[in-house]
């Protein structure tokens, strides 16, 4: 499993298989999606607008994602 949390889109995803697959999005409601993959089994979660569904110093190793600057 790896966690990982993008601080500039408040994006958190959990990734529950590593191995390389298509998947099907399922949106459980306006900030959280399932990605389904290979006989039906949940893949990943994908949080929108994390810190306000989440308490993320609780939530740790965390890998931050961090995006190159924008010029």
């Amino acid at each position: 499993m790896q966690i990982t949390y993008n601080t500039k889109t408040d994006v958190l995803y959990i990734r529950l298989d590593a191995r390389q697959q298509d998947v099907i999005n399922q949106r459980l409601n306006e900030d959280i999606v399932l990605d389904i993959g290979d006989a039906d089994k949940i893949v990943g979660i994908e949080i929108l607008d994390a810190s306000s569904h989440l308490n993320l110093d609780q939530l740790l190793p965390v890998q931050v994602e961090r995006l190159p600057e924008m010029v």
